[in-house]
């Protein structure tokens, strides 16, 4: 049940311009409060810190676009014949610098780190805010928070674009910055994630929706993964306390179970908020966008825009219940059991589809998708952060502990274990295997086998080329904006 929702009634921080080198920041409120005024009581530092959150629910990130790219790029998705051309680039890899859907997702990151920034670089005001009206520890976990925002958002902009600007506060004028290395953006991630899980609250003292010190290390965790720093990347993974697998599965896609035990980090919607702007947020993040697209655009029974590939499908092995609980199949029911998928529910103009997607989709309890979804995106969750410490200590010769980790995971989806008694290279095997059926449909697998180096064999006969598609290019609107870039520094291919 949704006890919070991230959500600014007042004083919601917006970048006005979408290139990421404009230093213009504005405060829409009903008051008319200024930067100058702002930061003067708990309910101000709060809003700012919102808005930075609410950038995730524009189209280019979770309200529509993030999930056909990560999903379609690393086909666990198959496109149907109606699939639009601009969704098709991801699976067949033919996009190039001038994608506006790249462009949107650029701008609508940077906006995030923008208002996260807005909240970092107030930090001497929010300190001077008097302690009978805002405690230390509470002005902490707010600039925590914004700094948990920052990671986040660079960490989608540096796996997806390598190096990128980097700003650790402000614009301090309207001059573009040139592109930081990938392992600078890194750190800066790695340095964030670490502030927050130092300051932020603990699960069960913050409200359901707000980045948490568990949130925080798994994120810490993650990022020291795909930086190979396998040892820390342990040690964070280590720290994560009060957290467990779900005893459904499936309750991990619902909305009436989200911020469950196995949840560490969630995108946040709630249509009864409001949906009026759900078709003009693709960036700018104002307005009421709080639905997403997902059961839509993947609803066998609505659009039905992309079905689970055959490869995914393949990967299960029998007896698994993760296959059942992310997909339908003919004879399946939905809708509280009153409907039933049928031949023709699966059918499109190239011919019966093997299976629709279940996961994350709303037919468990009514019969159509209504256009809006209210539940919300996992992240991070606790499966997850199991399957990726079973990696760091595989990698750092705790290979038994690995095993076991693996079979936490695989004893829900009551599958026998692993043998005890697995070389290294099968434990990893084991580990690719597992992420794929654990997070399918949950824009994991790409980068898991970009970072793993796996991605040409993975890939083969998709259009993806090694050397180039690894990292999206950097847009083009990009480039015409930003002197400080220019087609010299483009990603390679591009």
């Amino acid at each position: 049940m949704k006890n919070y929702k991230i959500f600014a009634l007042f004083a919601l921080v917006f970048v006005v311009t979408q290139s990421c080198d404009e230093s213009n920041l504005e405060l829409t409120n009903p008051n008319a409060l200024s930067p100058e005024t702002f930061f003067t009581n708990e309910g101000q530092v709060r809003s700012a810190v919102n808005a930075s959150y609410a950038q995730n629910q524009t189209n280019a990130l979770y309200s529509r676009l993030l999930f056909y790219m990560y999903d379609n790029m690393g086909q666990d998705n198959s496109p149907n014949p109606q699939q639009e051309a601009n969704k098709l680039t991801y699976s067949r890899f033919t996009f190039d610098s001038s994608n506006t859907e790249i462009a949107d997702f650029w701008d609508s990151c940077f906006k995030g780190v923008n208002k996260a920034n807005f909240v970092i670089s107030n930090i001497d005001r929010i300190n001077e805010i008097p302690e009978s009206i805002l405690s230390e520890r509470l002005k902490n976990k707010y600039i925590a928070e914004a700094r948990f925002l920052r990671g986040h958002y660079y960490f989608l902009l540096a796996t997806r674009f390598g190096g990128v600007p980097l700003f650790s506060g402000l614009p301090e004028s309207s001059e573009g910055l040139p592109r930081a290395t990938r392992d600078e953006v890194f750190a800066q991630i790695i340095e964030d994630f670490r502030f927050a899980a130092d300051n932020l609250l603990a699960r069960g003292e913050e409200l359901n929706g707000r980045a948490t010190k568990g949130a925080a290390l798994a994120y810490l965790g993650k990022a020291l993964l795909f930086q190979k720093q396998y040892d820390l990347a342990y040690d964070a993974f280590d720290d994560i306390t009060g957290y467990d697998l779900e005893d459904n599965y499936f309750d991990n896609f619902k909305e009436e179970t989200e911020h469950g035990i196995e949840s560490l980090f969630e995108i946040e919607f709630d249509r009864a908020i409001g949906t009026a702007n759900k078709w003009d947020s693709n960036v700018s993040a104002q307005g009421f966008n709080e639905s997403t697209f997902r059961g839509q655009d993947y609803g066998v029974l609505d659009w039905f825009n992309v079905y689970p590939s055959q490869d995914l499908l393949d990967e299960y092995e029998e007896g698994d219940i993760r296959s059942a609980e992310n997909f339908y199949f003919e004879g399946d029911t939905y809708n509280n059991g009153e409907g039933v998928i049928v031949a023709s529910d699966l059918s499109t103009t190239a011919g019966i589809r093997p299976a629709g997607w279940r996961k994350y989709q709303n037919y468990y309890r009514r019969n159509a998708e209504e256009q809006e979804s209210g539940i919300n995106f996992k992240v991070i969750r606790y499966a997850d952060v199991l399957l990726m410490k079973a990696e760091a200590a595989n990698e750092t010769n705790r290979t038994p502990e690995a095993i076991t980790l693996i079979n936490r995971v695989r004893e829900r989806a009551e599958l026998d274990p692993i043998d005890d008694n697995l070389s290294k290279q099968q434990v990893f095997d084991a580990i690719v295997h597992e992420r794929k059926v654990e997070l399918a449909g949950q824009q994991v697998r790409f980068d898991d086998i970009i970072r793993w180096g796996i991605a040409s064999t993975e890939l083969a006969g998709t259009g993806f080329q090694q050397g180039k598609h690894e990292v999206w290019p950097i847009p083009d609107r990009e480039i015409s904006a930003n002197d400080a870039i220019s087609q010299d520094d483009q990603n390679p291919g591009y």
